[in-house]
């Protein structure tokens, strides 16, 4: 097994730990994003709590859990692609994605940010 499936299996089991410790409810809605993301490779780049290639989702999330259009302007960038926000390596636009499913990863994405204690 090479580094990237170890890297994708030890994602998989992050994920799969936060997800069981969520409600069922929770773990209900997170479902259709984690797939999209893991279907259109937005693991391939990103890590949910450490970042990578991309920056980490947590860190998406928290940064962005502030805006009230949030979750628009997530997935304006999610299709149209962004340059310079999280550092030096762009996120190319995906055009493969339709505008419904860009909303599902940002809403995703958002759902992933951590709970103030």
């Amino acid at each position: 097994m090479n580094s990237m499936s170890h890297a994708a299996l030890a994602v998989a089991g992050l994920l799969g730990a936060l997800l069981s410790a969520a409600s069922p409810l929770a773990h209900a809605e997170a479902a259709p994003g984690l797939a999209l993301a893991q279907q259109q490779n937005c693991m391939s780049c990103h890590s949910v709590t450490r970042p990578f290639m991309g920056p980490a989702l947590h860190d998406v999330a928290a940064k962005y859990a502030g805006r009230e259009d949030a979750a628009t302007y997530l997935k304006h960038k999610i299709l149209d692609g962004s340059a310079g926000v999280w550092g030096p390596v762009p996120m190319p636009a995906n055009t493969q994605l339709t505008p419904d499913q860009a909303a599902t990863l940002a809403d995703w994405v958002l759902s992933l940010k951590q709970p103030t204690p």
